[in-house]
Protein backbone atom coordinates (compact mmCIF):
# COMPACT_ATOMS: atom_id res chain seq x y z
CA UNK A 1 0.00 0.00 0.00
CA UNK A 2 1.08 3.93 -0.45
CA UNK A 3 1.72 6.39 2.11
CA UNK A 4 2.07 9.80 1.62
CA UNK A 5 5.17 11.24 0.56
CA UNK A 6 5.38 13.26 3.64
CA UNK A 7 5.81 10.04 5.74
CA UNK A 8 9.67 9.52 3.83
CA UNK A 9 10.36 12.65 4.37
CA UNK A 10 9.69 12.68 8.04
CA UNK A 11 11.43 9.48 8.74
CA UNK A 12 14.71 11.29 7.20
CA UNK A 13 14.58 13.72 9.29
CA UNK A 14 13.95 11.93 12.16
CA UNK A 15 17.28 9.38 11.37
CA UNK A 16 19.14 12.74 11.19
CA UNK A 17 18.20 13.83 14.63
CA UNK A 18 18.35 9.99 15.90
CA UNK A 19 22.42 10.13 14.74
CA UNK A 20 23.16 13.64 16.41
CA UNK A 21 21.54 12.43 19.42
CA UNK A 22 23.13 8.83 19.45
CA UNK A 23 26.64 10.18 17.54
CA UNK A 24 27.49 13.53 17.53
CA UNK A 25 26.26 14.60 20.58
CA UNK A 26 27.48 11.77 22.96
CA UNK A 27 31.09 13.07 21.75
CA UNK A 28 30.09 16.84 22.68
CA UNK A 29 29.10 15.17 25.87
CA UNK A 30 32.34 13.80 26.83
CA UNK A 31 34.23 16.71 25.68
CA UNK A 32 32.22 19.21 27.81
CA UNK A 33 32.80 16.27 30.76
CA UNK A 34 36.49 16.75 30.10
CA UNK A 35 36.33 20.55 31.05
CA UNK A 36 35.79 19.09 34.67
CA UNK A 37 33.68 20.66 36.93
CA UNK A 38 29.75 19.97 35.50
CA UNK A 39 28.34 22.51 38.01
CA UNK A 40 29.29 25.14 35.86
CA UNK A 41 30.26 23.89 32.80
CA UNK A 42 27.68 25.75 30.14
CA UNK A 43 29.07 23.52 27.25
CA UNK A 44 27.62 19.96 29.46
CA UNK A 45 24.35 21.89 29.98
CA UNK A 46 24.11 23.06 26.39
CA UNK A 47 24.25 19.73 25.15
CA UNK A 48 22.23 18.40 27.80
CA UNK A 49 19.53 20.72 27.13
CA UNK A 50 20.15 19.47 23.53
CA UNK A 51 19.31 16.07 24.41
CA UNK A 52 16.55 16.54 25.55
CA UNK A 53 15.03 18.66 22.69
CA UNK A 54 16.44 16.04 20.37
CA UNK A 55 14.59 13.25 22.45
CA UNK A 56 11.32 15.26 22.83
CA UNK A 57 11.13 15.66 18.93
CA UNK A 58 12.18 12.17 18.18
CA UNK A 59 9.27 11.22 20.03
CA UNK A 60 6.87 13.72 18.53
CA UNK A 61 8.04 12.67 15.04
CA UNK A 62 7.53 9.08 15.89
CA UNK A 63 3.90 9.79 16.86
CA UNK A 64 3.29 11.81 13.88
CA UNK A 65 4.74 8.90 11.58
CA UNK A 66 2.68 6.76 13.30
CA UNK A 67 -0.63 9.30 12.85
CA UNK A 68 -0.17 9.84 9.19
CA UNK A 69 0.55 5.94 8.30
CA UNK A 70 -2.85 5.24 9.57
CA UNK A 71 -4.44 7.69 6.94
CA UNK A 72 -5.10 5.20 4.23
CA UNK A 73 -4.78 6.54 0.74
CA UNK A 74 -7.97 4.15 -0.69
CA UNK A 75 -10.14 6.35 1.45
CA UNK A 76 -9.39 9.58 -0.52
CA UNK A 77 -11.30 10.42 -3.12
CA UNK A 78 -9.85 9.67 -7.06
CA UNK A 79 -12.20 12.38 -8.26
CA UNK A 80 -12.56 15.25 -5.90
CA UNK A 81 -10.42 17.63 -4.37
CA UNK A 82 -8.77 15.67 -1.10
CA UNK A 83 -5.12 15.94 0.71
CA UNK A 84 -2.63 15.31 -1.91
CA UNK A 85 -4.59 16.74 -4.15
CA UNK A 86 -3.16 20.05 -6.74
CA UNK A 87 -5.88 22.49 -7.70
CA UNK A 88 -5.63 24.89 -10.21
CA UNK A 89 -7.82 27.63 -9.33
CA UNK A 90 -8.95 30.95 -11.73
CA UNK A 91 -9.76 33.83 -9.31
CA UNK A 92 -12.46 35.06 -11.03
CA UNK A 93 -12.38 38.34 -9.28
CA UNK A 94 -8.67 39.08 -11.17
CA UNK A 95 -8.70 36.40 -13.71
CA UNK A 96 -5.47 34.96 -12.59
CA UNK A 97 -4.75 31.28 -12.44
CA UNK A 98 -3.33 30.19 -9.06
CA UNK A 99 -2.02 26.45 -8.05
CA UNK A 100 -2.40 24.79 -4.30
CA UNK A 101 -1.79 21.82 -3.17
CA UNK A 102 -3.87 20.37 -0.19
CA UNK A 103 -1.09 18.87 2.20
CA UNK A 104 -0.84 17.90 6.05
CA UNK A 105 0.27 20.88 8.30
CA UNK A 106 3.73 19.38 8.25
CA UNK A 107 3.91 20.60 4.66
CA UNK A 108 1.97 24.23 4.77
CA UNK A 109 4.28 26.67 2.99
CA UNK A 110 2.50 29.43 1.62
CA UNK A 111 5.09 30.77 -0.54
CA UNK A 112 4.25 27.53 -2.22
CA UNK A 113 1.06 27.98 -2.26
CA UNK A 114 1.10 24.63 0.03
CA UNK A 115 -2.00 24.90 2.04
CA UNK A 116 -4.00 22.92 5.02
CA UNK A 117 -7.05 21.10 4.68
CA UNK A 118 -8.30 22.83 7.50
CA UNK A 119 -7.07 26.24 5.86
CA UNK A 120 -10.33 28.36 4.86
CA UNK A 121 -9.34 27.99 1.15
CA UNK A 122 -8.47 23.82 2.31
CA UNK A 123 -12.09 23.25 3.67
CA UNK A 124 -13.91 24.96 0.52
CA UNK A 125 -12.52 23.06 -1.71
CA UNK A 126 -12.79 19.58 -0.07
CA UNK A 127 -14.92 17.38 -2.05
CA UNK A 128 -14.84 19.90 -4.96
CA UNK A 129 -14.12 18.82 -9.14
CA UNK A 130 -13.23 20.89 -11.80
CA UNK A 131 -15.93 23.02 -12.65
CA UNK A 132 -16.88 23.75 -9.32
CA UNK A 133 -17.27 27.51 -8.16
CA UNK A 134 -16.24 28.49 -4.69
CA UNK A 135 -16.13 31.49 -2.56
CA UNK A 136 -14.03 32.10 0.71
CA UNK A 137 -13.47 34.57 3.19
CA UNK A 138 -9.96 35.97 3.22
CA UNK A 139 -8.19 38.46 4.60
CA UNK A 140 -8.83 40.89 1.90
CA UNK A 141 -12.38 39.99 1.75
CA UNK A 142 -14.48 37.15 -0.25
CA UNK A 143 -13.06 36.02 -3.07
CA UNK A 144 -14.62 33.83 -5.96
CA UNK A 145 -13.24 30.73 -7.46
CA UNK A 146 -13.29 28.55 -10.41
CA UNK A 147 -11.71 24.88 -10.16
CA UNK A 148 -9.89 24.79 -13.26
CA UNK A 149 -7.70 21.51 -13.20
CA UNK A 150 -7.81 18.87 -10.17
CA UNK A 151 -5.06 16.42 -9.79
CA UNK A 152 -5.53 13.96 -7.23
CA UNK A 153 -3.34 12.29 -4.87
CA UNK A 154 -4.03 8.77 -6.62
CA UNK A 155 -2.74 10.19 -10.32
CA UNK A 156 0.06 12.16 -8.45
CA UNK A 157 1.50 8.89 -7.09
CA UNK A 158 1.12 6.90 -10.33
CA UNK A 159 3.25 9.65 -12.33
CA UNK A 160 5.93 9.20 -9.70
CA UNK A 161 6.07 5.28 -9.69
CA UNK A 162 5.66 5.58 -13.45
CA UNK A 163 2.59 4.32 -13.94
CA UNK A 164 0.06 5.76 -16.22
CA UNK A 165 -2.81 4.45 -14.44
CA UNK A 166 -4.03 6.28 -11.29
CA UNK A 167 -4.19 2.65 -9.38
Amino acid sequence: MAELPVIKRLRKDMEVLKRELTVDLPKELERARAHGDLSENAEWAMAKQRQEFLRARVGNLEARIGELMMINLDSIPRDTVGLGSKVSLEDLDEGVLIEFEIVVPEEVDGAQNRISLSSPLGRALIGKTEEDDIEVVTPKGKRAYLVRRLTTIHAILAIENGSTKDS
